[in-house]
């Protein structure tokens, strides 16, 4: 009953797998491969589309914003407009900012201080900042990924009080119960 997340910034992959079963296609190059955009209306399934600055094997090589939040929005938003002038349906739309591709600590930081701002944008936010990097360069003793939970449980926390749609975590039970305490207290606050 689980939904199957396909990971791919290849339209060819993506219908393989959409036609396997995948249901959500998640494109960290936010539909740029030649024929994407086409290849998403022709699926029909949601679609995230994330943000990234340069590729995967540069993308860490010295990242550069004039404002990383309204950059990152504003590049976002150029992507929603593309997938749109498909015909894609918009209520099938997600938007990732991205955390760790492309970015450095402060970049990171400055996004997610700044989640409402996607969310205000009026589609889904989802936020995946489980294990990454960015917490060891806060906790220098955090070297290994499975020494980051308690980062992963805060930056989690603080995207469902932005609003976050969805949170990619690694540590379900713990982010679980963290995000169900988290609901309770709102439920007595003023």
């Amino acid at each position: 009953d689980a939904a199957i997340s396909i990971d791919t910034m290849k339209p060819g992959v993506a219908r393989a797998a959409v036609h396997a079963g995948a249901g959500l296609w998640n494109d960290v190059n936010a539909l740029r491969a030649e024929g994407a955009p086409e290849t998403a209306m022709e699926l029909g399934v949601p679609v995230c589309l994330m943000h990234m600055q340069g590729e995967p094997r540069t993308m860490q090589a010295d990242p550069h914003y004039d404002d990383v939040v309204n950059d990152v929005a504003r590049y976002l938003g150029q992507r929603v407009g593309v997938l749109l002038s498909t015909g894609f349906d918009r209520s099938l739309i997600v938007l990732d900012p991205g955390i760790g591709f492309g970015k450095t600590l402060e970049h990171n930081l400055k996004l997610i201080a700044s989640l409402e701002h996607f969310v205000s944008l009026g589609l889904p936010v989802l936020f995946g900042a489980s294990r990454k990097r960015f917490i060891n360069a806060i906790d220098e003793t955090a070297t290994d990924a499975l020494d980051r939970l308690g980062g992963s449980l805060t930056v989690a926390l603080q995207a469902a009080r932005a609003g976050c749609a969805i949170v990619r975590v690694h540590d379900v039970r713990e982010t679980a119960q963290a995000l169900k305490v988290q609901a309770e207290i709102a439920r007595y606050a003023d």
